[in-house]
């Protein structure tokens, strides 16, 4: 199974603040192979993987990933991204969603932030980390922030011992530019293992 860049940025982050994991309901979106799920689940959070639930072999593959790594008790469940499905309605308040590299169509920008919004309704304190490999500088978060009432925070890839080209004796993320943000309603101030750095949303996504 191929990995991606973004999953292993990701992957260091939760690594980096795996102290902060255990107990925490954590939901990874459009997780594929699932590295930063499955990393979560070995530092003690309860976790759920999801994919589209339009692409039943992406959800194969996430349960593939649990059963290699001996997680049973990883929930794997089809969501749509913009689509209140019975699944998501059914999800329990999550602490932490986890997405790697899902900004990837601007098209899904909007229907992402619906579904994280949703689920920050069950929780205020809810945080979306995310990380996304810059493609474009005329892609921007910074409007859908503002309509959907939400916040952006960038953490700097050296405060978690990402900023090289080789991570985990992996030659990921490579020659990749991967940034990694925070997301959270306006008006919550982040807790948790949170760079508390200068708010910015990030005008490349």
């Amino acid at each position: 199974m191929y990995v991606w860049p973004c999953a292993v940025v990701l992957a260091q982050y939760l690594w980096f603040h795996r102290s902060s994991l255990p107990g925490k309901a954590v939901l990874e979106i459009g997780a594929g192979v699932s590295l930063p799920g499955i990393l979560a689940a070995k530092c003690g959070a309860k976790v759920t993987l999801s994919d589209s639930s339009l692409l039943p072999h992406c959800l194969d593959v996430c349960q593939q990933s649990c059963q290699m790594n001996n997680l049973p008790q990883i929930s794997v469940v089809g969501l749509t991204w913009g689509h209140a499905s019975p699944d998501l309605l059914a999800l329990p308040p999550q602490d932490i969603i986890l997405a790697s590299d899902v900004f990837f169509e601007p098209e899904d920008f909007e229907p992402i932030l619906m579904t994280v919004y949703f689920l920050m309704e069950k929780n205020p304190m809810l945080q979306f980390w995310s990380t996304y490999q810059v493609r474009s500088a005329d892609w921007s978060l910074e409007a859908l922030l503002y309509k959907w009432d939400m916040k952006c925070t960038h953490i700097p890839l050296e405060t978690f011992d990402a900023d090289r080209g080789e991570i985990a004796e992996s030659d990921l993320p490579g020659r990749h530019t991967v940034e990694m943000l925070t997301i959270s309603l306006r008006g919550q101030s982040p807790t948790g293992a949170v760079y508390a750095g200068t708010v910015k949303t990030p005008t490349r996504v």
